[in-house]
C-alpha cells in the first residue's frame, strides 16, 4: 500500500514538473539570438505541437464574462491549448452581430486585457512548452474592439492624401491593439478599388497604386515598421494578396481578370512598398488569378515574395477559410488535406480558421509533405513571438489599457483625419453656412450613428459618436436647427416625406445627408443559433461592406425622391453622402447648391462635417477614387491604359468627378514647374504654390508622369509623386517633390522593368 502511494505520489509530481516552463534552456535565454532560439525550441516540439503554432483559430469564445466583471478562459480554449496545442487567436476582442458580443458579454479595454492574460497564463503555466500565444484583431481603420478609436474608413483616409496623419493613425491603432493583449492588427487594406459596385471598395485606399503604397508605408511607419521591440509594434498585415479588388462584375471574391504585367506592374508595387516600409505580414485572398487560387499560388507566394522581395521574415497568413474555399468552393482540391497542402507547398504559413492545417499529420506521415516545409512556416511564427518578447513579457496592464485606449489625443486625431478626409465637389458659393441661418437636417445618413462608422466596427456606447444633426445643433443651438429621417437608406416608405418638406420649407438651408451604408445590425436581439428574432426584423440600411455588392450606384430606396422633393421648396440644398463607395451624384451635382462626400467618416465625422459646413475647416480632401457619371461606364479608373475613351452614342465617356480631384473655400495658383535630375536617377519636380484667396487652406500638389513613348502600351498618365500643403492667405510656398526612378519605368515585353521617356504633369489647381 505504502508503494502505491508512494507511486502515485511520483507521478503527481512527474505530471506537474511537466507543465513548469523550462527554465535553463537556450530557448527561454533573452540573452541569446533570435535564430539560436528558434532552432533550439523547434527541436523540442512535437510534430503536433508544431501544427498547432500554423493554426488560427476564433478567439471570442476563448472567454468567459461574468456577473461580477470577472473573466475566466473557457473550457472549449482549455482544450483546443492542451489538445490542439494552438498558438494563435483572432479577433478575441471582436465584438458585432456576427460574434454575438455586446457592452454585456463583450469586452471593455480593461477587461480585455484581463482575458488576454488569462489566455497568455494558461498557455504559458500549463503546457510542456510554455509557448505564448500570438492574438490578432483586425484594425483597418481602428481596433474592431468595444471602446477602440473608430477612423475614418480607408477610402476616407486615403482622401486626406496625408502620409503625416496615417502615420499618426498607425500609432494609435498600435497602441491600441498592444496595450488590450494583441499583436497582429490586420490592415492596411492594399486592393486597388477598380469597380466601385464592389462592397469593400470602401476598405481600401482607392483606385492608384502610388496613393495606396504610399499611405499604407506610412500608417505601417506608426504601426512600428519592422521594430517589434518597440512597446505598441503591431505585426501589419496586408490584405488581400493580390488583385482582390479586381473582381469581375464587382463581385465579392470573383476571378480576378487580370495579366501577368498588369499584376507586376499594377497591383503588386502597393504591397512591395509597405513590405519595404516595415509590414511583417500578408494575407492571402479568396479569388483566383487565371485559375490559380491565391491562397494556392507558388509564383505568387514564394517566386515574388520570398524570393524576388526577399521576404522570408514575413509571415503569410490565410484570409478566414480560404484553404477551405479551394476544396468547398473553388474546387481545386478533391479534400480539406489536398487544400492544405498546396497552400503550405505554396507558402502559407498560418490557416486562419484551422481546419485544414489541422489534418498536415497526415500528409507528413504518407511523405505528401516534408517536416522542412512544417518547420519553415513554424520558424516564422516562433520568430516573431521572440522579437515581440512574448517569452519574457507575455502580460499587459489592464489598468494602462483603460486610461489610454480612445484617450483624449486618440479622439482629436480621429476628427483631424476626418476634417482632411472631406471632399468638396460642387459650391456655388452657399458653403460655408451662416451661422445666423435656419438650416434644415434630413435625411437617412443625418442623425444615425452606425451609418457613420463603416464595416469591421464594434458597438460604441451613447455619446461617444456625434452624428451631423448633433455635431449642428452643437455649433449653431436648437434654435437654429431642426431635424427630420426624411426615409431610410434602402425602404421605399414616404411616409415621413411631409415633416421632412415641411421643416425644410421653415428653413434658409437645407443639408440633405444621404448616402449608404455597412452597419451590422447591432440593436436585432439575436438567437443562440445566430438567427435575429423576428420580432426585430426591418428592412436593414446595409448596402455595401463586405459581401454587399451592387449592380447599380443608385441612392437607394426612395431618397432620391427625397432630394427632389427637399429641391421643390425652393430652399438652398446642400448635399452630404456619407458612402463607402461612389455614389451617383448626377442630379446633384446638376441641382444641387454644394456637394460634398465624406466617405465613413468614423466617430468624429459628424463634428468634422459640421466643421466643414460652417467654414471652421477648409476642406482639403481629394478623390482617392474616379466618381463615374453612370455604371455603363465602368471600369473608370483614371490609370487605364490608351487608348483615351471615346464618348459613346447616348453620353460622354467622362468621369462626373476625376480622380485627384476636391475644391476648397480658397484659390490656389501654381508657378512654372521645374523637373531635376538627381543623382539616383529620379526626378526633383519643385513648383511654387501661392494662396490666392482669403481663407487659410490645403492644397494637395499632385504629380504624374506620362509616357509619350513604351514599349509597352500606358495608360495616359500615372500619379508618381503628391505633397498636401497648408497655406495662409497669400502666402507662397516652394514645394519640391522626389519621384523614385522606379516609379518612372516599365514593364517590358520580356517583363523586365525598362526605363521609358517621360514627361511631367501637375494636376491643375481647382479655380
Amino acid at each position: 500500500m505504502r508503494f502505491i502511494t508512494t507511486l502515485l505520489a511520483a507521478t503527481v509530481t512527474l505530471l506537474a514538473s511537466a507543465t513548469q516552463l523550462p527554465t535553463r534552456v537556450p530557448y527561454r535565454d533573452a540573452h541569446l539570438p533570435v535564430d539560436l532560439r528558434v532552432s533550439d525550441l523547434l527541436g523540442r516540439m512535437t510534430l503536433d505541437e508544431k501544427l498547432g503554432q500554423l493554426q488560427c483559430l476564433m478567439g471570442w469564445d476563448s472567454y468567459e464574462r461574468h456577473d461580477d466583471n470577472t473573466i475566466t478562459t473557457t473550457a472549449a480554449f482549455r482544450q483546443q491549448i492542451q489538445e490542439r496545442h494552438i498558438g494563435m487567436y483572432w479577433a478575441v476582442m471582436r465584438a458585432d452581430p456576427w460574434t454575438r458580443k455586446t457592452f454585456n458579454n463583450g469586452l471593455n479595454p480593461a477587461l480585455a486585457a484581463e482575458a488576454t492574460n488569462k489566455m497568455q497564463h494558461y498557455a504559458v503555466d500549463s503546457t510542456r512548452l510554455g509557448i505564448p500565444l500570438l492574438l490578432a484583431e483586425e484594425a483597418p481603420h481602428g481596433h474592431m474592439a468595444i471602446g477602440a478609436t473608430v477612423f475614418p474608413t480607408g477610402l476616407g483616409m486615403a482622401a486626406t492624401w496625408s502620409p503625416a496623419l496615417m502615420q499618426r493613425v498607425g500609432q494609435v491603432i498600435g497602441r491600441e491593439v498592444r496595450l488590450q493583449g494583441a499583436h497582429i492588427s490586420y490592415g492596411p487594406v492594399l486592393d486597388l478599388a477598380l469597380d466601385p459596385r464592389w462592397s469593400r471598395v470602401e476598405e481600401t485606399m482607392g483606385e492608384d497604386p502610388c496613393l495606396s503604397g504610399t499611405l499604407a508605408s506610412a500608417m505601417i511607419q506608426g504601426l512600428g515598421g519592422s521594430d517589434l521591440s518597440l512597446p505598441h509594434s503591431t505585426i501589419a498585415t496586408l490584405k488581400h494578396f493580390v488583385a482582390y479588388g479586381a473582381g469581375e462584375g464587382g463581385q465579392n471574391g470573383a476571378r480576378a481578370a487580370v495579366t501577368p504585367r498588369q499584376l507586376q506592374q499594377v497591383f503588386l508595387p502597393p504591397f512591395h512598398q509597405a513590405l519595404q516600409a516595415g509590414a511583417l505580414s500578408v494575407m492571402t485572398a479568396y479569388h483566383a488569378i487565371d485559375g490559380i487560387p491565391c491562397t494556392a499560388d507558388h509564383h505568387l507566394l514564394t517566386d515574388v515574395l520570398r524570393d524576388q522581395w526577399q521576404c522570408d521574415r514575413q509571415l503569410v497568413v490565410s484570409d478566414l477559410y480560404s484553404i477551405d474555399v479551394m476544396h468547398n468552393t473553388l474546387h481545386t482540391a478533391a479534400t480539406p488535406l489536398d487544400a492544405a497542402i498546396a497552400a503550405l507547398k505554396a507558402g502559407v504559413d498560418v490557416d486562419l480558421g484551422g481546419n485544414c492545417y489541422a489534418l498536415l499529420a497526415q500528409a507528413v506521415e504518407s511523405g505528401r509533405v516534408t517536416m522542412d516545409d512544417i518547420d519553415r512556416a513554424v520558424s516564422r511564427v516562433l520568430r516573431l513571438k521572440f522579437e515581440l518578447g512574448l517569452f519574457e513579457h507575455p502580460y499587459v496592464e489592464a489598468t494602462k489599457a483603460w486610461l489610454t485606449v480612445n484617450n483624449a489625443d486618440a479622439v482629436t486625431l480621429a476628427r483631424e483625419v476626418a476634417q482632411a478626409s472631406i471632399t468638396l465637389l460642387k459650391n456655388d458659393g452657399t458653403l460655408p453656412l451662416n451661422r445666423n441661418s435656419r438650416v434644415a437636417v434630413i435625411g437617412p445618413n443625418a442623425h444615425n450613428v452606425y451609418n457613420m462608422l463603416g464595416d469591421y466596427t464594434a458597438p460604441q456606447p451613447d455619446g461617444k459618436v456625434a452624428t451631423v444633426f448633433d455635431a449642428i445643433v452643437t455649433k449653431v443651438g436648437d434654435d437654429h436647427c431642426s431635424y427630420s429621417y426624411g426615409c431610410t437608406v434602402r425602404d421605399t416608405s414616404q411616409s415621413a416625406f411631409d415633416l421632412a418638406v415641411r421643416i425644410a420649407r421653415q428653413a434658409d438651408v437645407v443639408v440633405a445627408v444621404v448616402g449608404g451604408s455597412s452597419a451590422r445590425d447591432f440593436r436585432t436581439n439575436y438567437e443562440q443559433t445566430g438567427a435575429a428574432s423576428a420580432a426585430q426584423a426591418t428592412i436593414s440600411d446595409m448596402e455595401c461592406g463586405e459581401g454587399n455588392d451592387r449592380a447599380t450606384l443608385d441612392l437607394l430606396g426612395v431618397q432620391q425622391q427625397l432630394l427632389k422633393a427637399l429641391k421643390a421648396t425652393g430652399r438652398p440644398l446642400v448635399v452630404v453622402y456619407i458612402e463607402g463607395r461612389p455614389l451617383d451624384k448626377t442630379w446633384a451635382d446638376e441641382h444641387a447648391n454644394a456637394v460634398l462626400t465624406a466617405y465613413y467618416p468614423g466617430e468624429q465625422g459628424g463634428n468634422a462635417i459640421a466643421d466643414v459646413l460652417y467654414g471652421d475647416y477648409n476642406p482639403g480632401g481629394r478623390l482617392p477614387i474616379t466618381v463615374p457619371r453612370h455604371v455603363g461606364q465602368l471600369p473608370v479608373y483614371y490609370h487605364r491604359p490608351l487608348p483615351v475613351t471615346h464618348d459613346y452614342v447616348d453620353m460622354t465617356a467622362q468621369p462626373l468627378y476625376p480622380f485627384g480631384y476636391g475644391l476648397s473655400y480658397t484659390t490656389f495658383r501654381y508657378g512654372e514647374m521645374k523637373a531635376t535630375q538627381t543623382a539616383d536617377g529620379g526626378y526633383d519636380i519643385a513648383v511654387d504654390v501661392t494662396n490666392t484667396g482669403s481663407r487659410r487652406g490645403d492644397e494637395v500638389v499632385q504629380v504624374y508622369a506620362r509616357h509619350p513613348v513604351a514599349p509597352i502600351v500606358q495608360p495616359e498618365r500615372q500619379l508618381v509623386a503628391f505633397e498636401r500643403v497648408t497655406l495662409e492667405p497669400g502666402q507662397t510656398q516652394r514645394v519640391t517633390l522626389h519621384v523614385a526612378p522606379q516609379a518612372l519605368q516599365v514593364v517590358n515585353e520580356l517583363m523586365q522593368w525598362e526605363s521609358a521617356p517621360v514627361e511631367f504633369l501637375l494636376q491643375s489647381p481647382r479655380p
